[in-house]
């Protein structure tokens, strides 16, 4: 008689980002495991990973921990973007409800380098405070999401750059490029020269998916706003790469 066939870890990904990708992929070629990805449902088409998907929130901690329980997940990755803060913490909390473990996948941050000329903000709402003093033709690259904390910025002008059109309220002098990256060095910067930037907004995303907007800047001369980081919970197990979480996943 054969043995039985152990069953399928479950692998909840609250994903969103290139690496939330990339571990499904490599979760979807190993038997051993079934992946599902959950994503906010914040762009109107993603581009759905292997595996299965989820859209949508889970109702807070309670109910994170309720789906979680309820779909015999035995592992969860926390591959949110780094500004989703309030899923990292929700997290954190259906770990502690569940007792099913959580490792955090988090890029490492961005740094300046030789020729950067960097300023730094520690949210939207300073870097708008900031922003008039560096330029007047603005690459904000910080998400449609955010725009209505620019939007009583009237001298200035905004080039924005999503997937789906941006919402109301927004700045009045403002165009849109309705595009999906990522974008190479090349595009970057024949953007900024052909819009005549003179100054690139980011959020600290880290990895080198969208880096290379920052290397066109450093090229051009042009000064770059930085919002730093939320605080996100600092004692859940972390790793730094799709790589280290495949690691943890195959210790159990």
């Amino acid at each position: 008689m054969s043995a039985e066939r152990a069953p399928a870890r479950h692998v909840l990904i609250l994903g969103g980002t290139t690496e939330a990708r990339r571990l499904a992929e490599e979760l979807a070629r190993e038997t051993s495991y079934r992946v599902t990805t959950s994503l906010a449902g914040r762009v109107s088409s993603p581009v759905l990973p292997p595996g299965e998907t989820r859209i949508g929130g889970f109702g807070g901690v309670a109910g994170l921990a309720g789906w979680i329980a309820g779909h015999g997940v035995t592992h969860v990755v926390d591959a949110t973007h780094p500004f989703a803060e309030r899923m990292s913490f929700h997290a954190s909390g259906a770990e502690a409800l569940t007792g099913v473990p959580l490792l955090a996948l988090r890029r490492p941050g961005w740094t300046p380098g030789p020729g950067d000329d960097w300023t730094f903000a520690d949210s939207l709402a300073d870097a708008a405070a900031v922003l008039p003093r560096l330029g007047a033709r603005v690459f904000l690259t910080t998400g449609r999401m955010g725009l209505h904390v620019f939007a009583h910025l009237t001298d200035t002008w905004f080039l924005v750059r999503s997937v789906d059109p941006p919402a109301a309220p927004v700045p009045p002098r403002l165009e849109v490029l309705l595009a999906r990256g990522p974008f190479g060095l090349a595009e970057e910067r024949e953007l900024l020269a052909r819009h005549r930037i003179d100054v690139l907004v980011t959020k600290d995303s880290g990895g080198d998916a969208t880096s290379p907007k920052l290397t066109a800047a450093r090229e051009a001369g042009i000064p770059v706003l930085v919002v730093r980081r939320p605080a996100v919970p600092e004692h859940v197990e972390q790793a730094g790469s799709v790589e280290a979480v495949m690691d943890w996943l195959r210790q159990d």
